[in-house]
């Protein structure tokens, strides 16, 4: 399946994604960046909980049924940027991300994240276990470059373990719901 090959695995559950979103400190006054919204699950969620979602979803075709998802809920705080994150401008504005990106993405776009001018508040990712404990600041485990360079700015954690089912298609690998709030 190319979505498997790409590294994409999609929440099966709307419900699953407001409890991910519950494990976050996102307020209803925020602007969360969503990365790779696909059809969504996830957007719709925040959507709920948040003043404003920018869904960022580089696929026409998908970014054309998220749309029509969006309209039949009636959902009208998201915008839809049809464009490639690792191309696009972040907020001027204060803003967070919340996001389920393909997994062989993951360390480039933590990169854009806390390289940019404007740095998010807090970003929440679904991040392969392996990658998310390489980011994290303790004696227990092998802390990366590039964890070492986030934890300058941000204080970093794992939130919550995920499992194979809750994803499709499933992982084959242990996946995490990570967590990093600028100190």
């Amino acid at each position: 399946m190319r979505d498997h090959l790409l590294s994409q695995h999609f929440l099966r559950s709307p419900k699953l994604a407001l409890i991910l979103i519950g494990h976050s400190n996102l307020k209803k006054r925020d602007l969360v960046v969503e990365i790779g919204a696909g059809s969504g699950v996830i957007t719709s969620a925040l959507a709920h909980r948040v003043r404003q979602v920018i869904a960022v979803e580089p696929d026409a075709k998908t970014a054309a049924k998220l749309r029509e998802n969006l309209k039949k809920r009636e959902i009208s705080n998201v915008t839809i940027v049809e464009q490639d994150f690792m191309e696009m401008n972040l907020p001027d504005e204060p803003y967070k991300v919340f996001a389920n990106p393909p997994f062989h993405l993951s360390s480039a776009i933590i990169h854009k994240l806390i390289e940019d001018k404007n740095p998010p508040a807090a970003f929440y990712l679904i991040l392969q276990k392996q990658f998310a404990l390489k980011l994290l600041n303790t004696d227990r485990h092998y802390t990366s470059q590039l964890g070492m360079k986030l934890i300058q700015s941000y204080a970093t954690r794992i939130r919550l373990p995920l499992k194979p089912t809750d994803f499709t298609p499933p992982p084959a690998v242990p996946t995490v719901l990570f967590e990093a709030k600028h100190l």
